[in-house]
C-alpha cells in the first residue's frame, strides 16, 4: 500500500489506464487555456503546488478521519464547510492535542482553512481573501511542520508576482479562476496517489515541452529515462541474470524534478529502493523533485533531495574525507546540463574526486559531473548517465579521463542514441554505462542512432504500441545479453581494438553504419541488356511496317 510520510492510503483500483491519461490532459487543457500570456515554466509551478495542496489535503483529512473515528463529523452534501472546520470549532480544547498526534504521523498539519476544499470554496464564490489565505497556508505547512521535509516547499511560488496580475484585486481574482478550474477538472475523477502521480508526471512533460530549452533543467524524456532505470536495475555483474531485488543506496546527482529517480523505483516497486538520494541547483526545481517524491508515496525518511551544487560537492554526506566512511551508490543515474561550463580551480585539482583523473576543461564540465557521480560509486553498481557525443572522441584533458577510465577497466558499454530526443537541444547524445568492477574485459557498443520515428519538434523512440518496432525494448536487451547480432546495431570491441584507436569511442569507428554495396553480375547485366535491345529493335521494325503502310516516315 502506498503511503506519504508514514501515512497509508486507499486506492481507487477501478480507475483505468485512459482515465489516468484523461486526468492529465484534462489539467493540461486548464493550464493552456488559463496562463495566457505567461511562460509555461512560469505557471508550471502555481499549477503543480495548487495540486500538490490538493494532495496533501486529501491525505491529511484521510488520516485526521481515521484520527477521530466516529467522532469525525458528517457533513451534509449542501454544507460547504469542511468536517475538520465543524471539529476544530466544536472541540477547541482538544486541538493542541490532535495537531501534535497528527504531526508524529503524517509529519505535517493542514488548518482547516487551508485544506484545499476550502482554498477550493474560496475560489468558487470568487473571495477577496483567497489570496492571503493560501499564502498562510503555504507558510503554515513550510514552517509548521514536524518534521524536515516540508521546510521551504514553497518558498519559490510567488502569489504576489505581477505576472498574475498588477494589483491585489487582479491577482486574487485570477488564482480564483485557476484554483476553480482545477478542482472543476479533477473533481470527477479519483485523486488517490497513483491517478495524482500520473497526472503530476504527464504535466510537467507537458510543461517541459513548452519551455523549450528550460526543459533542460528539470526533465529528463520518460523514454530515456526508462533505459537509464532498467540498466542499473539489472545485476551489475551479469545483466542477463535479470533485475536486482533490492538497491539500497541510489543516487541522482542532477535530479531535476526527481522524474529519473522515480522510474528507477517504479523499476524495482515501493519497496525495491533502501534509499533515494537526490542533488539539485535550481531552489524551484528542487522543491519540484520533493513534491514530487511526496506525491508518489515516497515516505519523507525514503528519500533525502539537496539544494546545492554537484561539482563543488556542497553536500556534507558526499563530502566525507575518510574512505572508510564514504557513501557509497548501488546505482547511479543522471543526466546533467550538457557541456557546462565552469571554474576549474586548482583546490579543485585536488578534490577527491579528480584527482587521480585531472580536471575536465572550463568548456565542458561533462567528465567533472561524470567523475563526480563515479567517486560514490559502490563496487557492486552500475552507473549510467547521458553525455552530449563529444566525450566520446574529443581531445586533451577529456582525452585523458577517459583513457584511463578505459584503461581501468570503468567502462562497460556506449550507446549512441539519435538526435532530437530533448526539449532543450537537438544535439545527439549518449548514455555511458559504467561499473567499478566489470565482468566483461571488452567494452559494447550499440548503435541505436537509426533506430526512431521522426516528429515534427522532436524525435521519438518507438515503444511498441500498436505494433510498432521497440526502440526502448532492443536498447534495453541489447545491453543486458550484451548481443551483437546486428553488425551495423551492436557489437563487442576489445580493448586491444579501442587502444589502436588511441581510446577514441566514437561509435563509427566500431560499429558499421555504411549500408553495403549490392554485388553486380556485369555478365548477367550484359545479357539483359543484349535482351532488351533486341526487344526495342523488334518493337521499332513493328512500328515502321505500320507507318509504311500509311505512307509515313519511320522512326529511327
Amino acid at each position: 500500500m502506498a503511503t506519504l510520510c508514514g501515512r497509508p492510503i486507499k486506492k481507487n483500483k477501478t480507475m483505468s489506464i485512459q482515465d489516468q491519461k484523461q486526468l492529465g490532459t484534462t489539467l493540461w487543457g486548464i493550464a493552456d487555456q488559463l496562463r495566457g500570456s505567461m511562460n509555461a515554466d512560469d505557471f508550471r509551478d502555481y499549477m503543480l503546488s495548487f495540486l500538490f495542496l490538493r494532495y496533501l489535503s486529501d491525505n491529511y483529512e484521510a488520516a485526521a478521519k481515521k484520527e477521530l473515528g466516529p467522532d469525525y463529523p458528517k457533513v451534509n452534501d449542501d454544507d460547504k464547510r469542511t468536517p475538520l472546520s465543524i471539529w476544530y470549532k466544536a472541540n477547541a480544547l482538544d486541538v493542541d492535542e490532535f495537531e501534535k498526534q497528527m504531526r508524529r504521523k503524517v509529519h505535517y498539519v493542514i488548518e482547516p482553512g487551508h485544506l484545499w476544499s476550502s482554498i477550493a470554496e474560496l475560489a468558487r464564490t470568487q473571495n477577496g481573501e483567497l489570496l492571503h489565505t493560501l499564502q498562510n497556508g503555504f507558510k503554515y505547512i513550510e514552517n509548521q511542520s514536524f518534521e524536515s521535509a516540508f521546510l521551504g516547499l514553497f518558498s519559490e511560488i510567488n502569489l504576489d508576482s505581477e505576472k498574475l496580475g498588477k494589483n491585489y484585486t487582479e491577482r486574487n481574482a485570477k488564482l480564483c479562476t485557476i484554483i476553480a478550474k482545477i478542482a472543476e477538472g479533477i473533481a470527477q475523477f479519483s485523486t488517490n496517489i497513483d491517478v495524482l502521480g500520473d497526472a503530476y508526471e504527464y504535466l510537467i512533460g507537458q510543461f517541459a515541452a513548452g519551455s523549450g530549452k528550460k526543459a533542460g533543467e528539470f526533465y529528463t524524456p520518460q523514454q530515456l529515462s526508462t533505459i537509464l532505470s532498467a540498466i542499473v536495475t539489472l545485476d551489475s555483474q551479469d545483466p542477463s541474470a535479470g533485475k536486482k531485488i533490492k538497491i539500497n543506496k541510489l543516487l541522482d546527482f542532477a535530479c531535476g524534478s526527481g522524474s529519473l529517480l522515480l522510474n528507477v523505483r517504479k523499476q524495482l516497486g515501493a519497496h525495491g529502493i533502501g534509499k533515494i538520494y537526490g542533488q539539485e541547483s535550481n531552489i524551484t526545481t528542487y522543491n519540484l523533485a520533493r513534491m514530487n517524491m511526496l506525491l508518489h508515496g515516497v515516505k519523507d525518511s525514503e528519500f533525502e533531495i539537496h539544494h546545492g551544487d554537484s561539482l563543488l560537492n556542497d553536500w556534507t554526506i558526499l563530502n566525507e574525507m575518510n574512505p572508510a566512511r564514504k557513501m557509497e551508490f548501488d546505482a547511479v543515474v543522471a543526466n546533467p546540463p550538457f557541456s557546462y561550463r565552469w571554474d576549474p580551480t586548482e583546490a579543485l585539482g585536488q578534490d577527491f574526486r579528480f584527482k587521480s583523473y585531472g580536471l575536465a576543461p572550463k568548456s565542458a564540465a561533462d567528465f567533472a559531473f561524470l567523475l563526480h557521480g563515479f567517486h560514490f560509486l559502490g563496487k557492486e553498481g552500475t552507473m549510467a548517465i547521458i553525455l552530449p557525443h563529444g566525450v566520446l572522441f574529443r581531445g586533451g584533458a577529456e582525452e585523458r579521463i577517459r583513457t584511463k577510465l578505459l584503461k581501468d577497466g570503468n567502462i562497460d558499454t556506449v550507446i549512441g542514441l539519435p538526435a532530437n530526443l530533448f526539449f532543450s537541444t537537438g544535439i545527439p547524445v549518449c548514455i555511458l554505462v559504467l561499473k567499478k568492477c566489470k565482468k566483461f574485459d571488452d567494452v559494447l557498443f550499440i548503435n541505436a542512432s537509426e533506430h526512431f520515428e521522426k516528429g515534427k519538434r522532436q524525435n521519438r523512440l518507438r515503444d511498441g504500441e500498436d505494433g510498432e518496432p521497440n526502440d526502448i525494448r532492443k536498447i534495453v536487451e541489447t545491453y543486458q545479453f550484451r548481443k551483437q547480432d546486428d553488425p551495423r546495431y551492436s557489437r563487442r570491441v576489445s580493448m586491444e581494438e579501442i587502444e589502436k584507436n588511441d581510446f577514441n569511442l566514437n561509435i563509427s569507428r566500431y560499429v558499421s553504419t555504411a549500408i553495403s554495396d549490392e554485388i553486380i553480375d556485369l555478365k548477367v547485366v550484359n545479357n539483359e541488356l543484349i535482351a532488351i535491345e533486341k526487344k526495342a529493335k523488334e518493337a521499332a521494325d513493328k512500328h515502321n511496317q505500320f507507318l509504311k503502310e500509311l505512307g509515313l516516315p519511320p522512326v529511327l
